[in-house]
């Protein structure tokens, strides 16, 4: 399976029967999507412009929006529900975890979560191979959250995501934090970019890696 970072919380993983497109984001953003991105499934965990820009996917695929267990072209998706901050949704609503199960790997992406989980969220995400992550704060949970939040899932592999980076809008993110907050915090100084990640099954790490992706 190939994982290509694509900005903000959006990611294509590219498997062997399908491809699925996670939180496709607006322009308003300070990004412009890819051109040409085309999917058989569209994750959206939560619904505003930086997350839900399913339009912009070519390929008529497939969206999934929410909590609930989906099976489409041999992926299976579990949507678990959780919040968009630390009141309960009061100051921006839901958000939604997706574990995805694809190529005989199990990969979550945690949205816009907002809030530490409980031990009984844990326990669901147990077995994960690979988590992507948002660690800027602000919006989301930040660096140490993030990390201590991979302490508890234990992946194999941790893909850092919404984070402050070059072209996003600052006028409306300039208070997230970077990557490298998050990557101090794992003790991770010394990771370089990359542009795609590549895995299989037989193929991962026995140590947990931490990988950047453009």
């Amino acid at each position: 399976m190939d994982i290509t970072y694509l900005g903000h919380s959006s990611f294509k993983l590219r498997g062997k029967q399908a491809t699925l497109v996670t939180d496709p984001y607006g322009s308003l953003i300070g990004l412009s999507y890819p051109k040409h991105t085309e999917a058989d499934i569209v994750t959206v965990s939560h619904d505003h412009e930086d997350h839900n820009a399913v339009r912009l996917v070519d390929g008529n695929p497939f969206i999934v929006s929410g909590p609930g267990e989906y099976e489409i072209k041999g992926v299976g998706v579990v949507g678990l529900g959780v919040y968009h901050d630390d009141q309960k949704g009061e100051k921006r609503g839901k958000s939604t975890i997706f574990r995805i199960e694809i190529d005989g790997l199990s990969i979550v992406h945690l949205g816009d979560l907002g809030h530490e989980l409980s031990a009984a969220q844990v326990d669901s995400l147990d077995g994960v191979d690979i988590l992507l992550v948002p660690v800027g704060g602000i919006y989301t949970i930040d660096a140490n959250q993030a990390a201590k939040i991979v302490g508890e899932i234990e992946p194999t592999i941790v893909i850092p995501m919404h984070y402050n980076r070059t072209g996003l809008d600052q006028k409306m993110f300039a208070d997230l934090a970077p990557v490298d907050a998050f990557l101090k915090e794992m003790g991770k100084t010394e990771v370089s970019p990359q542009p795609k990640f590549s895995v299989t099954r037989d193929k991962l790490p026995e140590e947990m890696q931490v990988v950047v992706l453009q």
